[in-house]
């Protein structure tokens, strides 16, 4: 033979996608998924068969895992023996199956992530229920094979009673495909099972009822059914799993949350590691320690939350960014018949029945066979021994034990297995009792000849067999449900926790942010020097300070006319002297940009009340605009244009309203303007909008006023070195928009330039705030009504050059004694 005939020219794509498909079918085959009959993969089983040959069942005493590691991999398992020993040790593990089929002793890991220990320092036998698993595997239920060498069988499956896919579920990672099943309890997979049996036509909405939904191992709470709804209809879904909680109270009264139960497959350690992790980075707030309390008589994570915080929302935030709350993808895969198949969950069943179908037919044959085999024997023994003194007269007269058999076989028409039989029988047979035995023996024999030849043809009494070793199962290892399923849950709204109350937020001129409790700002009478509202920064001072409820949504519109959204209750909370944090940790403005207005806004989901309602916003240069609300019912991250602001100019005030409102525009140097909101044309998010006051050069708007015609206000004007007054809404005259207004207070040196304008009524207090963080409240009934153009009355007493920074209105505070109101001042600066 040449060298060129040694050559063979092959395709190497051909060639490629050949060993490819041979590669991937082996690993789907021969390693990564379960057999749908027994739920087990090749390693699994071979660990079973394995420690089976070494008489490791249940009662017997322990071997090491070494030996029985040894036994599997030179017998039937030609891998690593990290393979053999990994999948041994997580049969063992209590977290990891529901029903484990090894019994270990010795460290097998822990939930934590734990390695076991070696498997020199190990031993392991069977549990109780791999006795079902493995039972009447020496009566021909399976079919064997050659091992790797061809030196020995092992069995293709096993004849296992138990629906081990269902019970333990199982995971791989194939070529091309995965499996993902969970766990279910045996008791409900056995009623499931029973009621297939009973109705073959059971469709999965019925099998439902029966099997409610994965059963962990450690527990833990799913929420919602339609994932498994899902999964069990088209063999893939999703389930929401979280850690089981209880909130109790420390002796110090603080709040705590103990968990108790965590979501399967997740790793307790690193859990807690990443909560701890959360905290530190201040993505999670509320909580000021945790603890791992768990023992080996369970789970208990302790975590301690701070005095101000509320245990549900900490809970919340802990289920939405940690592993206390996971989701487990199901993918029901297996082998049918060698080829892979997502299976549902009538599919799991009726694979599991059809394989114990096989198996007792199977078994019934050998059984039947066997007792066959015996009678045949027995018959043989009775002739003899009605004939004992003939059969005794034939043996001793021959010279050997082949001559007697043949002269038994031909006197008595005997086979070669009952002449044999006879020739091996003890003297003891021929006493009475010992025939009677016999006689006993082969009538009890026919009886249970005709039971196997009437199991074999009764398809009925086959299911019934099936049925009664099901149950007996259900008896012997049956257990309660560990996890518990919540049906029909809804996404956690964090509203549900918070009282839907006002709270005050402020923002600093340098873009601090917080809220705090309405209730924190008390009283005072009017004139008071007022209390320190907040530690500033050096150079900073509190520029927005307004009301919201807990449960509205904020627009906040910047400066230069972007939006952004933000839920009342995602602002941190701090005491009225706290300094807040920073507004770019929580949406993200650019550096160089800073909010100037806000918007409660109820509801963003609501399409009747987004589309009824507009958003007004006005500059510092007199622009306004009008654009409807629906256009911002859309949130997105990184926010949207708003208003197209031109150079040199603002954005400065927005307001909310129905369509049918006056507006009211304020300038520096004390005009405004009134004009009704219909003279302002709703256009696009994006646009510049038109002008709504005409103003000079040095002058500029600081503040608009959207009055609904319903409402009966007056409009509130502060200057900013602490004067004001109040003037009737109409008291100013209505003229077209664009135009220079009237004069809205006297500005002289003594009152400074206009600050704020608010429309306010007697129900309402009025906040007022300083640039060094002074603060006062006081009643807007408190305020004299004035004339439009009239100097007003001096509202704070300002110290030392300090000017007014901010006006807001809220609710009125309930009544106090204006005698027992307080004047005190807690400036830093004195102390």
């Amino acid at each position: 033979m040449t060298g060129e005939d040694k050559i063979k020219v092959v395709n190497i794509e051909e060639e490629m996608k050949t060993a490819y498909i041979d590669y991937s079918m082996s690993v789907i085959v021969s390693r990564a998924l379960p057999d749908v009959r027994d739920g087990l993969k090749p390693v699994h089983r071979r660990v079973l068969f394995g420690m089976t040959g070494l008489g490791l069942s249940s009662g017997k005493s322990y071997k090491k895992s070494a030996r029985i590691v040894g036994e599997v991999l030179g017998k039937y398992h030609p891998h690593g023996d990290s393979s053999v020993y990994d999948a041994m040790v997580r049969m063992a593990q209590i977290w990891s199956l529901r029903y484990p089929l090894v019994e270990g002793q010795g460290n097998f890991g822990s939930i934590d992530g734990d390695s076991p220990a070696a498997m020199r320092y190990t031993e392991a036998r069977l549990q109780k229920i791999s006795d079902d698993v493995l039972a009447d595997l020496d009566k021909n239920t399976v079919d064997f094979r050659l091992n790797f060498d061809d030196s020995l069988e092992e069995p293709t499956v096993l004849p296992t009673r138990i629906p081990l896919l269902l019970v333990n579920g199982t995971s791989g990672i194939a070529v091309g495909m995965a499996t993902n099943m969970p766990p279910h309890n045996l008791s409900e997979v056995v009623d499931a099972t029973c009621a297939y049996i009973d109705n073959k036509d059971i469709d999965i909405e019925d099998l439902i009822k029966y099997l409610h939904g994965p059963d962990f191992p450690t527990g833990g709470i799913i929420y919602g059914i339609q994932g498994i709804k899902d999964a069990y209809r088209t063999g893939k879904g999703r389930v929401v799993i979280r850690s089981a909680t209880e909130i109790e109270q420390t002796e110090s009264g603080r709040a705590k949350i103990i968990v108790t139960e965590t979501p399967y497959m997740v790793n307790k350690a690193d859990m807690i590691k990443k909560i701890a992790d959360l905290i530190n980075e201040k993505k999670i707030e509320g909580i000021s320690y945790i603890n791992d309390e768990s023992d080996r008589n369970g789970t208990r994570v302790v975590i301690i939350l701070k005095r101000e915080a509320v245990a549900n929302v900490v809970l919340n935030n802990l289920f939405k960014q940690s592993q206390l709350q996971s989701s487990f993808s199901i993918n029901n895969i297996a082998l049918v018949d060698g080829r892979p198949k997502l299976l549902n969950l009538k599919d799991l069943i009726r694979l599991f029945v059809s394989h114990r179908h096989d198996v007792i037919i199977r078994r019934t044959h050998y059984e039947l066979d066997q007792a066959q085999k015996r009678a045949h024997i027995l018959e043989g023994l009775l002739i003899a021994i009605d004939n004992i003194d003939e059969v005794i007269a034939i043996i001793r007269a021959a010279q050997t034990p082949e001559e007697a058999r043949e002269k038994l076989m031909e006197r008595f028409d005997l086979s070669d297995l009952q002449a044999r039989a006879i020739i091996d029988m003890r003297l003891r047979s021929l006493t009475g009792l010992e025939r009677d035995k016999v006689k006993e023996e082969h009538a009890e024999l026919m009886k249970m000849i005709e039971y196997y030849n009437q199991v074999l043809q009764d398809e009925t009494l086959q299911m019934k067999i099936i049925k009664d070793e099901l149950l007996e199962v259900k008896a012997k290892y049956g257990d309660a449900r560990r996890t518990q399923i919540v049906p029909d849950a809804e996404e956690f709204n964090p509203e549900d926790f918070y009282a839907d109350e006002d709270v005050v937020i402020t923002i600093s001129h340098l873009g601090y942010i917080k809220r705090t409790p309405l209730t924190e700002y008390r009283l005072q009478a009017r004139g008071g020097v007022g209390t320190k509202g907040v530690a500033a920064r050096d150079e900073d001072f509190i520029e927005h300070l307004f009301v919201a409820s807990m449960h509205n949504t904020m627009l906040f519109f910047t400066e230069n006319g972007k939006c952004f959204w933000l839920k009342v209750y995602e602002i941190p909370e701090g005491a009225k002297s706290s300094k807040g944090r920073a507004i770019q940790n929580l949406i993200n403005i650019e550096p160089e940009d800073k909010v100037k207005a806000y918007i409660n806004v109820k509801t963003l989901n609501d399409p009747e009340y987004v589309s009824k309602n507009f958003i007004i916003l006005g500059t510092k240069k007199g622009i306004i605009k009008k654009t409807s609300l629906e256009a911002y019912s859309r949130p997105r991250q990184n926010g949207v244009i708003a208003i197209t602001v031109k150079d040199g100019d603002q954005l400065l005030e927005a307001c909310l309203t129905d369509g049918n409102c006056h507006m009211m525009l304020a300038a520096k140097n004390g005009k405004a303007i009134k004009f009704p909101e219909n003279l302002v044309r709703a256009i696009g998010r994006t646009g510049g909008g038109v002008r709504g006051i005409s103003i000079s050069p040095d002058d500029e708007v600081i503040g608009m006023v959207c009055v609904n015609n319903e409402e009966k206000v007056d409009i509130l004007v502060v200057s900013e070195k602490g004067y004001g007054k109040r003037s009737s809404f109409d008291d100013y005259r209505i003229t077209n928009r664009g135009g220079k207004g009237v004069k809205t207070i006297n500005i002289t040196e003594k009152t400074g330039k206009l600050i704020a304008v608010k429309a306010a009524s007697d129900s309402n207090d009025l906040m007022i705030i300083n640039k060094s963080g002074i603060t006062i409240r006081l009643a807007v009934s408190d305020v004299r009504l004035a004339g439009r153009a009239t100097q007003g009355v001096k509202l704070i007493n300002l110290r030392n050059g300090d000017t007014i920074a901010a006006v807001t209105k809220v609710d009125a505070a309930p009544e106090v004694d204006q005698d027992q109101a307080v004047n005190e001042v807690q400036d830093e600066s004195e102390n």
